[in-house]
């Protein structure tokens, strides 16, 4: 719902060159009245959630102001494929915007994700962040400060289209003694009660992060538990990440020899590793927050020695085995409960969902219907996932390919 975790920050590769040869795919142009009534409808239905849930966490300025912002950008739509045809549009652009159609094609008819009439219009921003992400966390234990919002239920985060609404929201949760994180996003899905257009903000990534964030967005369309947030953007991140496996490795044109298909795999390899490194500090935390004998105060003392033993391995274990991304905005940015469990969202038990895909002999529609079904049923949509033990990869089971000539350290996510 917030947006996938690689619009946290600059894409890799987001260099406005396309090397993917892209086809030419159709999609039907929506008459202009259907734009100007989901304007009303997003207006409408965004400010109605105030008055109907006055126990919701959303005062009514700011549910007027997202409804107002969202409206914006339904406003400003305009039909992709009269975008690719326009002569004013730039070479970069219409193959981008080609390719991200193709990428919602395979969403719908090779995965079966429910992607309605998303990403079939496209609008360019006036920015280049979307909105600004705000997460708060106790600093004695790991748990999110959250709020309730409908349809979604509780979440561990607020959005602002405002960075002073952000700031001045950060400085009281701090002022009550909370760890924060602030963050850009580039992207967020309405999980298909609108049809969300292409942004600007997407566009400027590089192909694979480009079709990698449609699939995550997408996905939040097909199955969206709520108040499941980990869940929900852990499992958008194992489908975005190996949709996108799928995609340029089978894609007319592609292969798993194309630079494209390597690349995909690179990042997967990449975000498991980090997701086994993160679940591995998640559990070393979890012990000192767990000690009934010590005071606040001594957790609290006790975190930083954890936090600064895991920033060392990071640097000198970890990261060197990365192949296509550096994460070094993790160990860059304060590391507090609030950074950790905002970057747990995304990357949690990631080599699980993989034992899942392998389960499934590698079909992710299959797998992914099984969650689907599965999770009607579950108390903790987790519990469906098979353990991939304690000698958990951090890569697929093919192994990451060679990286391309420059790509080692191609980005830093956050």
């Amino acid at each position: 719902m917030a947006g996938s975790d690689s619009a946290a920050g600059e894409a890799p590769g987001s260099a406005r060159g396309s090397a993917v040869p892209a086809r030419s795919v159709r999609a039907p142009v929506r008459p202009a009245r259907r734009f100007r009534r989901a304007l009303l409808v997003a207006a409408g239905v965004l400010i109605a959630a105030a008055a109907l849930w006055p126990g919701t966490a959303c005062s009514p300025m700011y549910v007027i102001r997202a409804g107002w912002e969202e409206a914006k950008i339904l406003r400003a739509r305009q039909p992709i494929p009269d975008v690719i045809l326009a002569p004013t549009t730039d070479d970069v652009l219409r193959g981008k915007l080609t390719l991200a159609l193709e990428a919602r094609e395979f969403a719908r008819d090779q995965l079966g994700l429910d992607v309605g009439d998303s990403y079939t219009s496209y609008t360019e921003l006036e920015r280049d962040t979307l909105a600004m992400v705000l997460s708060a966390a106790y600093r004695d234990r790991l748990a999110s400060k959250t709020w309730w919002f409908p349809v979604v239920g509780r979440v561990p985060y607020r959005g602002f289209f405002s960075l002073d609404d952000a700031l001045a929201a950060q400085h009281k949760l701090e002022g009550d003694g909370l760890d924060t994180y602030l963050r850009p996003t580039s992207a967020f899905s309405t999980l298909g009660w609108f049809a969300d257009p292409l942004l600007s903000t997407i566009v400027r990534y590089d192909e694979v992060e480009l079709v990698t964030t449609i699939l995550h967005e997408l996905s939040h369309n097909h199955l969206f538990v709520p108040g499941q947030v980990r869940f929900n953007e852990s499992f958008a991140t194992w489908v975005g990440r190996t949709g996108a496996i799928e995609f340029f490795c089978t894609r007319p044109g592609g292969g798993p020899d194309t630079v494209w298909c390597n690349r995909a795999r690179d990042r997967w390899h990449d975000t498991m590793r980090f997701s086994v490194f993160l679940d591995g500090l998640v559990e070393d935390l979890e012990a000192v927050y767990a000690d009934t004998l010590a005071t606040s105060d001594d957790k609290i003392a006790a975190r930083e020695a954890v936090f600064e033993r895991h920033l060392h391995r990071f640097r000198d274990e970890v990261q060197p085995g990365f192949v296509a991304f550096s994460f070094a905005g993790f160990a860059r940015l304060p590391l507090n409960n609030a950074t950790l469990l905002s970057r747990m969202r995304y990357y949690h038990r990631l080599p699980d969902f993989q034992s899942l895909l392998e389960a499934h002999d590698g079909s992710l529609s299959n797998a992914v219907e099984s969650l689907r079904t599965g999770v009607k049923a579950a108390d903790d949509p987790f519990s469906l996932l098979p353990s991939a033990g304690d000698d958990r990869s951090s890569k697929p089971s093919s192994g990451p390919a060679p990286p391309p000539p420059g790509l080692q350290k191609s980005s830093d996510l956050f």
